[in-house]
């Protein structure tokens, strides 16, 4: 199936299923991309660039460069771990060149701000779990707030001067329709899912306030009990935010997104058959999934289905086909002119990588 009708289908879920930040991915990718704050403080180790004045070192790369290898089975060498250090220096360069923007634009974010989105990652750990993560990216909690702090201020300063002023106007959603109409045209039935699941042994990637089950007997307790609070009425996505085990769809839900019904062939029978007769907003009964090594229970869940869509064309007067045309055009168009504006502000910030230079004086290549 197509992009766009993927997007028509599940957009929705997609958007509120980013809107949950968990704490490993915020790290490997904020630790990695972060421009310090403060620079100016440092007293010790060689300048490495430097933006508008606003020094960056080679401590900064050391340790951006450090969590990004620390995982990995190899570490890069040579040529390639040189590579690595200067594209973490011009992610620092280009963050360190919208901290200055902010400054000018009065949007560096507040302590207030920072607290507040501090709050909202830990609150899934314990202190002792979110110490640990810290620990295990070799940060610490300055380092992991002023990460946050650059995180919020970009976003900031990218939503005022890019994402606020781009505008998708209905003739745009109707050129777009007309040229690829085809894209809307599903072949196939489509099921909008999601899933509670229950395993027999704690799952350590899991982070909700559920009372997680150490043995088949009670997982299978666990299971019963959440059944039987969907029959009583409570909400499907609360109860697989509280109690689902599935660390991939747990914090938005339960939420599967769309699938073709195809794709319902590569589940166990015992699923497919389940989801084939459900009705919209139906959920199934328990299912125990088997493990085929084993021939053991690996768990148990129950399946919903949230919608379905049925094969066919789907017309412009669809308020779901405009609404995935509109963002998926303003999701263009930002990724376009957030580059361009980079490339605006490198031009005109003073920027002096003396790493690079390094690099090709080593090498012979100075001009």
């Amino acid at each position: 199936m197509s992009r766009c009708a993927v997007d028509q289908l599940g957009r929705t879920h997609l958007k509120r299923k980013a809107r949950f930040i968990r704490l490993p991915a915020l790290l490997a990718t904020a630790v990695t991309l972060a421009a310090l704050l403060g620079c100016k403080s440092q007293v010790s180790g060689d300048v490495v660039a430097a933006v508008d004045g606003r020094k960056i070192f080679r401590s900064d790369i050391d340790k951006y460069y450090d969590n990004q290898v620390a995982s990995a089975q190899q570490a890069p060498a040579g040529e390639q771990a040189t590579i690595l250090r200067l594209n973490i220096l011009r992610q620092l360069i280009d963050d360190e060149m919208v901290m200055r923007r902010a400054e000018k634009l009065g949007l560096l974010a507040t302590e207030e701000e920072v607290d507040r989105k501090l709050n909202e990652i830990k609150s899934p750990y314990t202190q002792q779990e979110f110490d640990k993560r810290l620990q295990e990216k070799k940060i610490t909690l300055e380092d992991f707030k002023r990460d946050i702090r650059r995180s919020i201020t970009v976003d900031k300063v990218m939503n005022k001067e890019v994402s606020s002023k781009i505008n998708v106007t209905d003739q745009d959603i109707i050129d777009y329709f007309t040229a690829h109409k085809s894209e809307f045209n599903l072949i196939e039935p489509q099921y909008h899912l999601a899933q509670i699941f229950v395993t027999p042994a704690p799952n350590p990637q899991v982070h909700n306030q559920n009372n997680k089950a150490q043995n088949e007997g009670d997982a299978r307790k666990k299971i019963q009990m959440i059944n039987n609070r969907l029959d009583s009425g409570d909400d499907f996505a609360t109860l697989a935010m509280n109690y689902s085990e599935d660390p991939e769809t747990s914090g938005n839900g339960g939420d599967l997104g769309t699938i073709p019904e195809s794709s319902l062939r590569n589940t166990d029978p015992g699923t497919r058959d389940l989801v084939l007769k459900l009705k919209p907003g139906q959920y199934s009964p328990i299912i125990t999934v088997i493990n085929p090594a084993t021939k053991q229970a690996a768990g148990f869940r129950i399946v919903k289905l949230v919608s379905k869509e049925p094969a066919g064309q789907r017309d412009l007067s669809d308020p779901r086909v405009q609404q995935a045309i509109r963002s998926q055009l303003h999701d263009r168009r930002e990724q376009l002119l957030k580059a361009a504006y980079y490339e605006v502000l490198r031009d005109s910030a003073k920027v002096e990588n003396y790493y690079a230079k390094k690099v090709l004086d080593s090498n012979g290549l100075t001009k």
